[in-house]
C-alpha cells in the first residue's frame, strides 16, 4: 500500500504530506481545488517525469516522493533484487526536477531509469484517471487477466515451455539447413587439408632438431677446420709446442717444488688431473673431426623438410603444434558433418512431434479460456447492471490467426502461436444498443470508462494483484443512486487492497475508511492547494456541503449524518 505521499512545488501544490490508510481513501473538494492534481503527482512519480509546466511558478524545483509498504509480490521482489534495490520493509520512490528541466528518479535512494521505474510502478499502482493509459484498455494485458481469472496459468506455462523447446530446435535446424548449402564444398576442402597435414607425418619438436642438423650440414667444412685446429693446439701434432706439453712441464716443475714446499702438492695434483682432462678433450676433438662428413644429399632432404613445415605453418598455424591442433579441429568438423544429416532428421521429427503436442495443448487452453470468458462476461454484465449500465454489453473475443507454418488446431487448420498459446484475446463492448462491438479502448465517454473499469475491476478482483487502485472522478455523469452502488463496490474492492478515489459524490464519500479534502487558500498573493484529513464533525460538515452546497443547514447536517450512518451499517453488515 501507499503509506505516504510528499509533494512540493507541483502545480498549485506548495507542499503536502499525505499519510494514507488501508482500505478506501476518498478525496473530495471543490472543482479546481487540486484534487486531480494529487493523482497527477502520483502519475508523475510512477513514470519518473515532471514536466516543466507542472513545476510551481517561481519555484526552482519540484519534488515528489512516495513511501510504499512492499507487497508480497515475488516478481516485484525479484525485479528489485536483480537491480540492487530490494529493501525488506518499505519501498521509497522519488523524482525531482531542477532548473535544467531534467527529472531524476530514485528507488530506495538509487538512481534508476524511467523504463525500470515504470516496470516497478506496474506492480504497485493502477491509476484510472480521466486521460490515463489504463492496463485494462491495453489489449496486450487482456490475455493475462483472462488467464488469471480462469486459473489457466499452469496450462499456459506448459505451452510456453514447449514453445521454447520448439524455437530452439527450429533455430538449430535452420542453422543446419544453412550450413548444408556449403557442406559439400567445405567437406571437400577439409579433406584436402587433412590429407596434406597427415601426409607430412608431423612430430612435435622435429623442427628444432632439423634446424640443428641443417646448421651442422651446411657448416661441415668450417666445423672440421675449427675442431682439428683446436685438437692441434692441445695435442701439438703440427710440430709446435702443444698445450699438453706445456702443462706436463708445469706438472713436473711443481713436483720438484712440492718436495721443497709440501704446501704446493695440492696445486700439483690439480694440474696433473687437468692434464688427464686435456688429453681426453683432445681425443674427443679428433674423433669429432674425423666423424664430420659433408653430405649434400642429406642437407637437401633437411632443407626440403623445413620448407614443407614452413608452408604448413603459413596455412594452418604459427607452429607445428598449432598445425596439429588445426588437424584435430578439422577432424571434429568433418565428424560433425557426417552426423549432420542424422541430426537434421531427428530435429525435423522432434519439431513435428512438438507442433502436434502444442496443437492439442493450445486447443485445451483455448477451451478453458473460452469457458472463463463466458463466466467473466456474465459477471461484468452483472456489475455493469449494478452501476446503472444495464444496456451496456460486454464480451471477450478469442480468435486465432491462420499460419501455414504454425501449429495444428481444432478443425484441422494451422494457426499462429506465441509462447502464451494460439489465442488472441480482446475485451469488447457495446455502449449503445444496436451498435457493433468495439474494443474497450474506443469507449468515448469518460464516465462510461470509469464505471466500466470499476465493473471489470470488481469482476477481476481475485485475479488482479495490484495493491493500490486509484479512481479519479469515477462519478462523472453519475447520479446519487448509482453513486451509492459505486461506493459499495469501491469499499468491497478495498477489502484486500488500498483504493484511492477522487469524487464529487457524498454517496461515494460516505463509504470511506479515510476521508480527505483538498481546498485552495491564499498565502500572500499566491494560491496554494491544501490537503487535510477529515474526521468527526469536520467530515460531517464536508458531507453536508457536498449534499446541499456551500451553505450549511441543520437539514443538510442531518442528511449527511444519516448517509454516514447508513453506510456504516451496510459495511458492518
Amino acid at each position: 500500500m501507499l503509506l505516504e505521499l510528499s509533494v512540493s512545488n507541483f502545480g498549485i501544490i506548495e507542499g503536502i504530506q499525505w499519510r494514507l490508510k488501508p482500505g478506501l481513501n476518498v478525496v473530495t473538494g471543490e472543482t479546481g481545488a487540486g484534487k486531480s492534481l494529487v493523482v497527477d503527482a502520483v502519475e508523475s512519480l510512477l513514470v519518473g517525469k515532471i514536466d516543466a509546466d507542472q513545476v510551481r511558478h517561481g519555484a526552482g524545483s519540484s519534488r515528489i516522493e512516495g513511501v510504499f509498504q512492499l507487497p508480497p509480490d515475488e516478481n516485484l521482489k525479484e525485479l528489485l533484487s536483480d537491480n540492487g534495490l530490494l529493501d525488506e520493509d518499505n519501498l521509497v520512490i522519488s523524482c525531482e526536477v531542477g532548473q535544467p528541466g531534467r527529472t531524476q528518479a530514485r528507488v530506495n535512494g538509487s538512481a534508476v531509469t524511467r523504463g525500470l521505474l515504470r516496470e516497478i510502478g506496474e506492480h504497485l499502482i493502477d491509476v484510472h484517471g480521466q486521460s490515463q493509459h489504463l492496463s485494462l484498455l491495453n489489449k496486450n494485458y487482456h490475455l493475462d487477466f483472462l488467464d488469471a481469472y480462469g486459473h489457466t496459468a499452469a496450462l499456459r506455462q506448459r505451452f510456453g515451455g514447449m514453445a521454447s523447446e520448439l524455437a530452439g530446435a527450429e533455430q538449430e535446424l535452420k542453422s543446419l539447413h544453412q550450413a548444408e548449402k556449403d557442406t559439400s564444398r567445405r567437406e571437400e576442402f577439409l579433406r584436402f587439408q587433412l590429407e596434406e597435414i597427415e601426409r607430412a607425418e608431423l612430430e612435435e619438436g622435429e623442427e628444432d632438431e632439423l634446424e640443428r642438423e641443417r646448421v651442422l650440414l651446411s657448416s661441415c667444412e668450417k666445423l672440421k677446420e675449427l675442431s682439428f685446429a683446436a685438437y692441434q693446439a692441445l695435442a701439438g701434432e703440427d710440430g709446435g709446442v702443444s698445450a699438453r706439453d706445456r702443462l706436463n712441464e708445469a706438472v713436473q716443475l711443481l713436483g720438484k717444488l712440492s718436495e721443497l714446499e709440501p704446501s704446493r702438492e695440492e696445486q700439483r695434483r690439480f694440474l696433473e688431473d687437468s692434464l688427464f682432462g686435456l688429453e681426453e678433450a683432445a681425443r674427443e676433438l679428433l674423433v669429432y673431426h674425423e666423424r664430420l662428413q659433408y653430405d649434400p644429399a642429406r642437407l637437401e632432404v633437411v632443407e626440403s623438410r623445413l620448407e614443407l613445415l614452413r608452408n604448413l605453418k603459413r596455412k594452418y598455424g604459427p607452429t607445428v603444434g598449432g598445425v596439429l591442433e588445426f588437424l584435430e579441429t578439422a577432424r571434429k568438423e568433418l565428424d560433425t558433418m557426417s552426423h549432420s544429416a542424422e541430426r537434421k532428421t531427428g530435429l525435423e521429427g522432434r519439431c513435428a512431434q512438438l507442433k502436434m503436442e502444442m496443437g492439442q495443448l493450445a486447443g485445451e487452453l483455448s477451451g478453458a479460456r473460452s469457458r472463463a470468458a463466458e463466466q467473466l462476461a456474465a459477471q461484468v454484465k452483472r456489475e455493469l447492471s449494478d452501476l446503472n449500465m444495464g444496456r451496456v454489453d460486454f464480451a471477450v473475443s478469442i480468435c486465432q490467426l491462420p499460419d501455414k507454418d504454425g501449429i495444428p488446431f481444432s478443425g484441422g487448420e494451422s494457426v499462429a502461436f506465441t509462447g502464451d498459446g494460439a489465442d488472441i484475446v480482446e475485451f469488447l463492448v457495446v455502449t449503445n444498443p444496436g451498435e457493433p462491438y468495439k474494443p474497450l479502448a474506443r469507449i468515448a465517454s469518460t464516465g462510461e470508462i470509469s464505471r466500466f473499469m470499476l465493473a471489470l475491476k470488481s469482476a477481476l478482483a481475485g485475479a488482479d494483484n495490484t495493491p493500490v487502485l486509484i479512481f479519479d472522478e469515477i462519478d462523472i455523469g453519475v447520479g446519487g443512486r448509482s453513486g451509492e452502488i459505486i461506493g459499495k463496490k469501491l469499499w468491497a474492492l478495498a477489502r484486500d487492497r488500498q483504493v484511492i478515489c477522487v469524487t464529487h459524490l457524498p454517496q461515494i464519500a460516505a463509504f470511506a475508511d479515510a476521508h480527505y479534502t483538498v481546498h485552495k487558500e491564499m498565502a500572500g498573493e499566491r494560491t496554494r492547494s491544501i490537503l487535510q484529513v477529515l474526521e468527526g464533525d469536520k467530515r460531517l460538515e464536508e458531507m453536508a456541503v457536498m449534499l446541499s452546497g456551500a451553505q450549511l443547514t441543520d437539514t443538510s447536517r442531518k442528511n449527511a449524518s444519516e448517509m454516514l450512518d447508513k453506510a456504516e451499517d451496510w459495511k458492518k453488515g
